[in-house]
């Protein structure tokens, strides 16, 4: 079944109205016996948080967003795919496919979209201009839940390319970050027809020997935070990777458990002043945090840890590439690291400031990437 459905989002009142009744009674549990996140997210910003989702936040305004960007759905592989497809008003507009990564959504894009498809209104040039695509991953937001094994990113990779085959597009360009580097490095490695070229903002890439044998200061650096990685912040993906039925249960019943659990890598993984809400932006935390909790996918969104992480062997890229280094993403991979895998670097960037979700964070900075990275390959 090839068809493209139109997809309109209308969640019942009785869903927000159970989303308030489970707000108003959660059971909370002590104070942390910290004052900073090192034992997770405290006790306080939380429950702020948590009143404003009660009292002050408004769903109907995100869904008439994503409703008048334009989403749609269509069966790829055996299952439902959803994503958001706006097109440029510029018909000559390079078509461009982003995918997200966890803890996020397609939440991560609505700020870019307005200026990548339609620069002019923005102070830009019809030159620059894109169609924009952006599915969600399987097990993610409103698209289907796998009900077998296999979902991983090759198969994502796969599932992008005939998407974009599926709306026309003989002529392309991926980017992504988090699961969606992932998936845009594995459509690169798979090099599909169509596909001119990638973008990713979080390089995957392992040091080289000589790295490990005479490291250079940026090196080092990035030794030291592969360790605090590994050490202090890699948990969430350990549990996810190998018990996400079990974590399930709890994210996809409590609202609380939901947002404690997301909300502390949105702080830990954004380059902020001090709070991710303030970089973010309240609202559109808890529109994210909306995607996961109406679908009800806190456990099929782990599972793609247990289908890739530590599992996925990300193959050579000949594609035209570029990378854009964020300073505050969680994993930092010099330049000499990424090209043992991506052999045809044609744009590189060490960014000024953003962190892990960088067109969320820093959406002027993301767009301007997007334009000089791909503007070679139209």
């Amino acid at each position: 079944m090839s068809a493209i459905r139109p997809f309109t989002l209308t969640v019942l009142q009785e869903q927000i109205a159970d989303l308030h009744q489970r707000l108003d009674t959660a059971r909370w549990p002590e104070r942390e016996t910290v004052t900073d996140w090192s034992q997770g997210t405290p006790l306080a910003v939380l429950q702020d948080l948590a009143h404003y989702w009660r009292h002050g936040y408004d769903w109907r305004r995100c869904e008439a967003r994503l409703n008048a960007l334009g989403q749609f759905i269509t069966e790829i592989d055996g299952l439902d795919i959803h994503f958001l497809h706006v097109r440029s008003p510029h018909p000559e507009a390079m078509p461009l496919v982003m995918t997200h990564g966890w803890p996020g959504s397609v939440i991560e894009f609505l700020r870019v979209v307005g200026p990548l498809t339609d620069p002019v209104a923005y102070g830009g040039r019809a030159e620059d201009a894109f169609h924009c695509v952006l599915p969600s991953l399987p097990g993610y937001g409103f698209s289907g839940k796998p009900s077998g094994t296999g979902w991983g990113v090759e198969r994502v990779a796969r599932a992008w390319a005939e998407l974009m085959a599926r709306l026309g597009y003989d002529g392309w360009v991926a980017q992504g970050g988090d699961w969606g580097a992932f998936v845009t490095h594995a459509i690169g490695g798979q090099s599909p027809s169509g596909c001119r070229g990638i973008h990713l903002n979080m390089p995957i890439a392992g040091p080289t020997k000589l790295a490990r044998e005479a490291p250079t200061a940026e090196e080092r650096r990035a030794f030291a935070r592969m360790q605090d990685y590994k050490d202090n912040d890699s948990g969430y993906a350990k549990q996810q990777g190998t018990r996400p039925q079990s974590l399930g249960y709890g994210l996809v019943d409590s609202p609380i458990g939901l947002a404690g659990w997301i909300i502390e890598k949105l702080q830990g993984w954004s380059d902020n002043p001090g709070s991710a809400l303030d970089v973010l932006g309240r609202d559109a935390v808890l529109d994210n945090i909306m995607l996961y909790w109406l679908p009800a996918t806190g456990a099929s969104a782990a599972r793609l840890y247990w289908e890739s992480f530590g599992k996925v062997r990300l193959p050579e890229v000949r594609l035209p590439a570029g990378v854009s280094a964020f300073p505050g993403d969680i994993l930092p991979a010099p330049r000499a690291w990424v090209e043992q895998k991506l052999k045809n670097i044609v744009y590189w960037r060490d960014m000024p400031r953003g962190g892990h979700f960088a067109a969320w964070e820093q959406p002027e900075l993301f767009v301007g990437e997007m334009q000089a990275c791909f503007g070679p390959m139209r």
